[in-house]
């Protein structure tokens, strides 16, 4: 069965966005004359518009402040006749109804899918032993999917090429004579994190003349890193500098980045450096469902099983992860 357009519902944060784009990527390959669409939140259009399997970007929080018969109209205009609603959002379930979407893919776990969809997916995230990005591609089985897809594919399915370019006193920061490496402590609230002293502590191990380091982050982050800038003043801020789009590629062009779960993780993963990751292991936020996928990516995480810090936003099991073992590896395994 042809399809003339295919809308990707994913209205979520950055990472989950990125490990969203396999689906446009096997899209692409299962209906290569289909446009695929993708509907999101502002803040993630960047992304969206430099993936090349992606044929559009439709805002939803421009949608959502119309009525529900004006947003079913701007849906429906799209001419798209199919909708995979990856991120579950029902007021979204709504107008695809409302535009009369011929087909409307949900999962059976959410009760108004029953009556929004058509197409229903047994598919349930909060206990699955699978990686995010798995999940969200078993939602193409009534397209054509499979349900086996390894991570070691999904590495070569994001397809973020249309990068946008940097301006040139940006792309000059970066040293071709050393491993550029960028540290995103923050998160923003989205991951349990790694802490300042322990990044402080990373820096101060890294020898000087391999490595140039970068911090990055939002300008409200930058305040929060005044500490570790002001310790370690060979470091260059880029905290509140760039857009999205010029951050896809300004870390497209560095060697490495190191953070906890976060957007810039994915990202890093998903643009083929090396991403190196910062988890706790507790569920549902353990590497085996978040971890970064991508030819370079590795994790760091406590072996033991952990609960203590469940209710807590203060996590002893991944601050004891130590700076020393993260500067070891990255010395190992980048120039020994």
């Amino acid at each position: 069965m042809s399809r003339a357009a295919i809308i990707i519902s994913r209205t979520d944060a950055i990472g989950d966005v990125v490990l969203t784009l396999p689906v446009a990527g096997v899209l692409r390959s299962l209906y290569p004359a289909s446009r695929i669409l993708f509907l999101g939140r502002s803040y993630t259009k960047d992304i969206i518009a430099a993936c090349e399997h992606i044929d559009g970007f439709l805002n939803w929080d421009e949608w959502r402040a119309l009525p529900v018969g004006e947003a079913a109209r701007a849906m429906a205009a799209t001419g798209a006749d199919c909708i995979i609603h990856v991120f579950p959002d029902k007021a979204i379930a709504r107008v695809a109804k409302k535009a009369r979407i011929a087909e409307r893919i949900g999962t059976t776990n959410r009760i108004y899918h029953w009556w929004y969809c058509n197409v229903l997916v047994r598919l349930s995230r909060r206990n699955s032993p699978y990686h995010e990005a798995q999940l969200n591609l078993r939602l193409l089985a009534p397209l054509g999917g499979r349900s086996d897809y390894s991570l070691k594919e999904i590495g070569g399915l994001y397809g973020l090429t249309r990068l946008a370019p940097l301006p040139a006193e940006i792309a000059a920061l970066l040293d071709r004579g050393r491993f550029n490496l960028i540290l995103h402590p923050k998160s923003r609230g989205s991951a349990r994190e790694w802490g300042l002293e322990n990044f402080g502590r990373l820096v101060g191990l890294l020898p000087r003349e391999r490595y140039k380091v970068f911090v990055s982050g939002t300008a409200a982050e930058g305040q929060l890193l005044t500490p570790l800038l002001a310790d370690y003043p060979f470091v260059t801020d880029l905290t509140g500098r760039l857009t999205l789009g010029q951050l896809l590629t300004f870390i497209s062009k560095a060697d490495g980045l190191i953070a906890a779960s976060t957007g810039p993780l994915h990202l890093a993963a998903a643009l083929g450096i090396h991403a190196l990751g910062i988890y706790p292991p507790i569920r549902p936020m353990h590497p085996g469902r978040w971890a970064p996928v991508g030819p370079n990516a590795q994790v760091f995480v406590k072996a033991e099983y952990c609960e203590d810090c469940r209710r807590t936003e203060d996590c002893h099991c991944i601050r004891e992860i130590k700076p020393e073992v993260v500067e070891g590896n990255l010395e190992n395994n980048l120039f020994l």
